[in-house]
């Protein structure tokens, strides 16, 4: 019976330590999670080839290497598709239709000491269960045996942007600063927007698996610094700034401000409801009061999921929604594509929607509402008592006021509402609040911490933070 670290597989994605004295991701355990893909996916599926890709950390090939030997040792066909982003892996994964899957060895944001292994059958991505019964098989031995076929194709990224650059025109040329934090976004992404027409300038665009100049993570607002300031220098349209992996991007307007995913979804689905009124848009527990309003006013029906990227994706293909997205920036195109998370088609549609609509980015953000609202809150709290701490919580507060528990308890309150919910990627809880006033939105900040400060497990800096700058 094999011997491994359970706690590297996670909610959406296997995720561990590869440096340090006693490293949890390991190429050993690359092989034994190949083996149990391999014996797991034709069962389910009837998966008959996986594609295997990998970003550019220094610890990403030789877990690759070894993911695909454990593939091969089932009898299950590997295409090596080499360094490219995950939504490439995606794209090769639901390309080949419902007996295609996918395998992506990449950390994305993270730091450079962790890697992970994220995995898709068809255009879904495995997850919950699934991922527990890749362990079971592993702690069973119960592998299948075999002798698969190995083929490269290191074309598969070139396909993939040739792909969704077809998808798009530029009414007018527009400049853009892409920051691709040295992942591989900068290598692939810049040459196929020079190819509609926009004028580029690039910043950290060299592939560099050590993140010299800063982590490739959109929705850190230390990491887009340098971005927000290029947008204003060059005086540019629109500043895109990838994440590791590419299934994020972060997007920074004319004036070099940030502009929140929940928002972008609403402008996508401005557009994408004149071409298809009455459809269903899907977004998470976190997104803004302004989002559904803004579905509804164009004609759609909002549906609110839970986080996850998996989830999200199950829940489109479910109600035949062409459209979604999460706050934390993974949004999903279904309109004559897979539905899945590719940053580099997001950044293209908005960019033909900037094109097209003769305004700037900032004046066609003007037109949706805006409350106040916080970012993410991400306040550390133990594995064992995360779950426990959002019951007790949700029960606290349905006593006064309207709560929603389809992912952990978001409370309505008469001028916004208050969000906290169990991590499942971290031992942490996530907060985020919005009101239609400053004032309100401390108001509810507060009430949160005060039932949180019974658990001295929980570290409430970073929300006494956001309480002190929206109080000022």
């Amino acid at each position: 019976m094999a011997q491994v670290i359970t706690t590297v597989f996670r909610k959406y994605d296997i995720r561990g330590t590869v440096t340090g004295a006693n490293p949890q991701l390991t190429p050993e355990l690359a092989r034994y999670v190949g083996r149990a893909l391999g014996t797991y996916l034709p069962q389910q599926f009837q998966t008959e080839r996986v594609y295997v890709g990998q970003d550019n950390r220094l610890s990403s090939e030789p877990l690759r290497l070894a993911m695909i030997e454990g593939l091969l040792s089932t009898g299950l066909n590997v295409t090596d598709i080499g360094p490219v982003l995950t939504p490439t892996v995606y794209f090769a994964s639901a390309s080949h239709g419902d007996r295609g899957a996918g395998v992506m060895i990449t950390g994305s944001h993270l730091s450079t000491d962790y890697n992970g292994i994220k995995m898709a059958y068809g255009s879904l991505a495995l997850a919950d269960q699934q991922i527990l019964d890749l362990l079971k098989i592993i702690q069973t031995d119960g592998f299948a045996t075999g002798q698969g076929e190995l083929v490269r194709d290191y074309e598969m990224l070139h396909k993939h942007m040739e792909t969704i650059k077809g998808k798009v025109k530029m009414a007018r040329p527009l400049k853009v600063v892409l920051d691709a934090g040295n992942g591989l976004s900068g290598g692939a992404v810049p040459p196929i927007l020079r190819d509609l027409g926009l004028d580029v300038t690039c910043l950290y665009c060299e592939p560099d698996g050590t993140y010299p100049n800063h982590l490739p993570n959109p929705e850190d607002p230390e990491m887009t610094k340098d971005l927000e300031a290029k947008v204003i220098e060059v005086g540019a349209d629109l500043g895109l700034a990838f994440d590791g992996d590419s299934d994020r991007c972060g997007f920074i307007d004319n004036h070099g401000h940030h502009i929140a995913a929940d928002r972008l979804l609403a402008l996508l689905a401005r557009d994408l409801l004149s071409r298809q009124p009455g459809v269903p848009i899907v977004f998470d527990v976190k997104a803004s009061l302004a989002l559904p309003d803004e579905i509804r006013k164009y004609g759609g029906v909002p549906v609110m999921w839970k986080t996850g990227h998996s989830l999200m994706k199950r829940k489109m293909r479910e109600i035949n929604s062409p459209l979604g997205g999460e706050v934390s920036g993974h949004l999903f195109v279904g309109e004559n594509y897979f539905g899945f998370d590719d940053a580099p088609l997001v950044a293209l549609k908005t960019l033909e929607i900037i094109a097209r609509s003769g305004k700037t980015i900032g004046e066609l953000f003007d037109e949706i509402p805006k409350l106040v609202a916080t970012p993410e809150i991400i306040l550390s709290a133990p594995d064992a008592l995360k779950f426990q701490i959002i019951e007790e919580t949700a029960a606290e507060l349905a006593k006064d006021f309207e709560v929603v528990t389809l992912d952990g308890v978001r409370a309505i309150f008469s001028e916004g509402w208050g969000l906290v919910r169990a991590s499942n990627t971290q031992p942490a809880i996530t907060l985020r609040f919005e009101a239609y006033t400053a004032p309100k939105l401390v108001e509810y900040m507060l009430r949160f911490k005060d039932l949180l400060s019974k658990h001295p497990e929980v570290d409430l800096g970073k929300l006494q933070d956001q309480i002190s700058a929206f109080s000022k």
